[in-house]
C-alpha cells in the first residue's frame, strides 16, 4: 500500500467517529486504531506480515472471505473467455441505480466502455462502476446487495460480444 494511500486512511479514521479500520490488500495487512491514549490523538498505526507469512497463523475465514475466494475462483476459470471488471472498492454491489429499479445490465447486454454497469455503496456514498472495455456480459458475480472487496470480480465481459 503506497503511503499516500495510507497517510488518507490515517486522516478519515482520525476525523471520524469510527474506532478501528483493518484494510486487506495483496501486499499485506493494514490496521489502524484510534486510541485516546495515543499522544496528540493522532491515531495508532499497526503493520501486519505479509500474506505469505500470515498464512501459517491465520485464524478461520468469514463465509463473506469465502464466498468472495469462490468468486474470483469463478471468474479465474472465465478469464480465458473474456475480461473481468473489478471492485475498485468496499462496499455493496447493487445491480441497479434505485431499489427496486431496472438493473443497470443484464447477462447478454452489449455495453461499451464507460458504460455504468453497477452501483457500489461506501459509506453511504453511492459510486456509478463503469464498464472498462466494451462488449457484451457474459456473466455477473455478484448478487444484489452482496458486500463486496476492493479488486473482487463483479462481471466478466466477452471483447468478441
Amino acid at each position: 500500500m503506497d503511503l499516500r494511500k495510507l497517510k488518507t486512511l490515517i486522516d478519515l479514521v482520525s476525523e471520524s467517529n469510527i474506532s478501528e479500520l483493518e484494510i486487506t490488500e495483496a501486499e499485506g495487512k493494514v490496521r489502524i486504531v484510534k486510541s485516546d491514549l495515543h499522544p496528540a490523538g493522532v491515531p495508532m498505526m499497526m503493520m501486519a506480515p505479509t500474506p505469505a507469512a500470515a498464512a501459517t497463523t491465520s485464524a478461520p475465514r468469514s463465509a463473506a472471505a469465502v464466498a468472495a475466494d469462490e468468486a474470483q475462483a469463478a471468474a479465474a476459470a472465465a478469464v480465458e473467455t473474456g475480461h473481468i471488471v473489478k471492485s475498485p472498492m468496499v462496499g455493496t454491489f447493487y445491480r441497479s441505480a434505485s431499489p427496486g429499479g431496472k438493473a443497470l445490465v443484464e447477462v447478454g447486454a452489449t455495453i461499451k466502455a464507460g458504460e455504468p454497469v453497477c452501483i457500489i455503496e461506501a459509506m453511504k456514498i453511492m459510486n456509478e462502476i463503469e464498464a472498462d472495455e466494451s462488449g457484451a456480459i457474459a456473466k455477473i458475480l455478484c448478487e444484489n446487495g452482496q458486500a463486496v472487496e476492493f479488486g473482487q470480480p463483479l462481471f466478466v465481459i466477452d471483447r468478441r460480444g
